[in-house]
């Protein structure tokens, strides 16, 4: 028999307060996973496309510490240089505004610069067309084309007068009629003139009406060349004020060939808008200035991005990576009824912040945001950043809306989840590798090693001094690696889940601040640990109370035959919790079949069934190589009311119907643990530590009398890292913790028979009383018809009730 009995030393390992070697060096971000280091120290130094960063991880195991820590160190080593970049007015194309790169600095210079330009402009401006020369000028040419006009309308008036005819002046314009001693003649006179006479008057006033309508059209002509003569006399002056006002903008820009040209486009724009200098300043303000007299805003610059206003923010990190905040957006104004917008109103987003640099996304974030995915696809495919309203991608948007020029991309993006996350998008979208090529998994655990648990301690400790707590001492922090040892359930590793150790501190902190100590102390430090698995413990408190008084029926005393006490595992508010569950079994003439009540109420998970089809399949092979499997069994959780799934009571399960096969009684003091294979071989499982103390916790309300313990696995004995009053209670020889290889093991031990050989029948072991129970349900199904008659009537009865198994 290989079942052996753990020591005390052996259920708990503690960390040496004194063998922590604390340092004054800045602690590391993260600890324990080099692995994962290496992979987001190159995904953020290739410069290849497509070498974007998914994170993988557990919550709690420092993935954003991580990328922060290796954006840091970069940032350090190798700088990065950002731009500015503004949105200007597109003269010629009102509705796609021009993006504008400039170094950085600049962005807010230029800026200035064209503020500064319209306000001196308008002054200068304004000053040029109220002074002497200007008026002097447009007198002048006022004058010329009156005269030019006059002169037209001089010479039909003697061609007129020298033909008997007077030009007249009427309400609606000029006139020609006939004349007599210099007045003009009336209708009467004229129509008792001659008819000779008369005719020749007709075609003298025709001649003179068509030149008089020759000279009005020529006078419209002068009028709109007079007013072409005015407006390139403003335009002159208006540019050589424009040339004059940004000589010096455009010696600052010189190197900047796209803000050079821009700059051109101003200074024509000026020069073709000048009135709208001249506007008195407060009507420059109002809505109906601006569709009358023009609108100066038009040379304004957004200045969308500030590099030396997020000087050294080398990671972005996305709170709410909606549409809008990732590509920006165009905002409105509501005006007399109506939504206007203009350059002025585009806003950058997350991705204009991080150009040049590093954005951190979570990804479960992302994902559940309309069309945020697929926008941050669309950019980094396309590398290039265009505001698209989500309205507008749909279609839903009937009115002309701005299309900002795109902004070139580049940047690495960070996306930070856990590994069901990365699995599905690299499963469904075809896309994510090709952009996503660099994973970094995080382990969930890491090495129980002097290296790892000095640099775990000197972090948790960094970080307390950060948080403001109070110092942990080495006590403390010793009481830190065993709980996070305890977290990964293994005595060698240690959880990777840092967040949770943290949270500790800070309960301990607050227990140490009300205690009014100098420091947190190993007391402190378990006290918290405590009170956490206390304020989640009303499930099992009501389930110990249940117990106690009988409700639920557990015995930790006597013999009972295909009886045991199973032990399960369950999690509430981040604890986990040890449960015990009578498991019962019975045995009986059939055709070899074990049936599992959970499974067939449909309260058994597949793993659970895996483990029930297992056994099934030992107890088929170790018994009945040569011979027909005449078994009817069934195997039922007793007293369970919801789902199970797992298999680490396949070996209790396995205990109880070998019990009830050789009617041989079970220890009920002794509690079991594990899952078996075809072979009848322990393997491990999980919650082991949970599972012992909520097997004892029973035991120690009945009380304790040095009768009552735990089997597990061999392979589980490395996991233990059982409360200390579990550890005293064993040290004291009140409870016992004994590891098993085999079934064969479980059964000598619960049984207190020998487990025998199952090819040998005729001995009185475990193996030979089951082996000679399945021989006799074979000799009765083979030699005696009539007692496979009741059998077949049961059998036909069950399926008639609907289930799926035999009877």
């Amino acid at each position: 028999m290989a079942l052996r009995t753990l020591t005390a030393e052996q259920l708990l390992t503690r960390c040496d307060p004194a063998s922590l070697s604390l340092t004054d060096a800045p602690a590391a971000a993260i600890v324990g996973q080099p692995r994962a280091a290496a992979a987001v120290d190159f995904a953020l130094s290739t410069p290849h496309a497509g070498h974007h960063l998914f994170v993988a991880g557990p919550p709690g195991s420092g993935r954003r510490a991580l990328v922060r820590q290796a954006v840091q160190a970069r940032l350090r080593n190798d700088g990065v240089t950002r731009s500015d970049w503004v949105y200007v007015n597109h003269f010629a194309q009102p509705h796609k505004p021009l993006a504008l790169e400039l170094p950085a600095g600049r962005g807010t210079a230029l800026r200035e610069d064209m503020k500064t330009l319209v306000r001196d402009l308008r002054t200068m401006i304004r000053t040029m067309f109220e002074s002497e020369e200007y008026a002097t000028e447009v007198e002048r040419i006022d004058a010329e084309f009156k005269q030019r006009a006059e002169q037209s309308f001089i010479e039909v008036g003697r061609e007129a007068q020298r033909r008997g005819l007077a030009m007249v002046r009427t309400p609606v314009g000029f006139t020609v009629a006939p004349q007599k001693d210099g007045e003009v003649m009336p209708p009467q006179v004229f129509e008792s003139l001659p008819p000779e006479q008369r005719a020749e008057l007709q075609k003298a006033m025709a001649e003179v009406q068509e030149q008089l309508v020759r000279a009005l059209r020529s006078s419209m002509r002068l009028r709109k060349e007079h007013a072409d003569r005015v407006r390139e006399l403003n335009r002159s002056m208006t540019r050589v004020a424009a040339d004059h006002a940004l000589e010096d903008i455009r010696g600052r820009h010189a190197d900047l060939p796209k803000v050079a040209a821009w700059l051109d486009s101003v200074a024509a724009d000026m020069v073709e808008h000048a009135e709208d200098f001249r506007a008195p300043a407060e009507e420059e303000d109002g809505a109906e200035s601006s569709q009358e007299h023009g609108d100066l805003s038009r040379y304004e610059v957004n200045l969308l991005f500030d590099a030396t206003a997020s000087d050294g923010e080398a990671l972005v990190e996305a709170d709410l990576p909606t549409v809008p905040n990732l590509v920006g957006r165009v905002d409105h104004i509501a005006r007399f009824g109506m939504l206007l917008t203009d350059f002025r109103l585009i806003k950058g987003g997350l991705l204009h912040r991080a150009n040049g640099g590093h954005l951190l996304i979570d990804a479960v974030k992302l994902l559940t945001q309309p069309f945020a995915w697929q926008t941050l696809k669309r950019a980094l495919l396309r590398g290039e950043i265009r505001i698209e309203a989500v309205a507008e991608q749909l279609g839903m948007s009937s009115t002309v809306q701005l299309e900002p020029e795109p902004i070139p991309l580049k940047v690495k993006v960070v996306l930070v989840g856990t590994r069901e996350v990365c699995a599905l998008l690299q499963a469904y979208d075809e896309e994510f590798d090709e952009l996503f090529r660099v994973v970094a998994d995080l382990g969930d655990d890491m090495p129980r090693d002097a290296g790892t648990v000095g640099a775990l301690a000197t972090a948790l400790a960094g970080r307390a001094g950060e948080a403001g707590l109070l110092a942990p001492d080495a006590a403390a922090l010793a009481a830190c690696m065993d709980h996070a040892a305890r977290l990964a359930e293994d005595s060698e590793r240690m959880s990777a889940q840092v967040r949770r150790l943290l949270d500790v501190l800070h309960e301990a902190d607050h227990l140490a601040r009300r205690a009014q100590a100098g420091a947190i102390t190993a007391a402190h430090v378990r006290a918290a640990i405590a009170a956490r698995r206390e304020r989640a413990g009303r499930i099992d408190e009501r389930l110990g109370d249940a117990l106690r008084r009988g409700v639920l029926l557990i015995d930790t005393a006597g013999e009972r035959v295909g009886q045991v006490n199973g032990l399960s595992v369950y999690d509430v508010g981040g604890e986990r919790f040890g449960a015990v569950i009578r498991i019962s079994a019975t045995a009986r003439l059939g055709h070899g079949e074990v049936i599992d009540i959970q499974r067939e109420t449909h309260l058994g998970g597949p793993i659970h069934a895996k483990g029930v089809m297992i056994l099934a399949s030992f107890l088929a092979a170790r018994y009945s190589r040569t011979q027909p499997h005449s078994l009817l069994a069934s195997l039922v959780f007793e007293q369970t009311y919801g789902p199970v799934e797992g298999d680490s009571a396949s070996l209790a399960e396995l205990a109880a119907l070998l019990s009830a096969l050789a009617d041989v009684p079970i220890r009920q003091g002794w509690a079991l643990t594990g899952s078996v294979n075809q072979a009848g071989q322990a393997q491990a499982i999980g919650g082991v530590n949970e599972k012992i103390e909520g097997f004892f916790d029973l035991c120690a309300a009945r009380g304790l009398d040095g009768t009552q313990g735990v089997l597990i696995p061999a392979a589980n004995a490395q996991h233990l890292m059982l409360r200390e009053d579990v550890v005293e209670a064993v040290a004291a020889g009140r409870f016992a913790v004994r590891s098993v290889e085999d079934i064969d093991d479980v059964m000598a031990w619960l049984t207190g028979l020998s487990a025998g050989r199952a090819d040998a029948a005729g001995d009185d072991t475990v193996n030979g009383r089951v082996a000679r129970r399945l021989r006799a349900f074979t000799r009765v199904r083979r030699g005696e018809p009539r007692a496979l008659k009741r059998p077949q009537v049961l059998r036909q009865v069950v399926r008639m009730g609907g289930g799926d198994s035999e009877a």
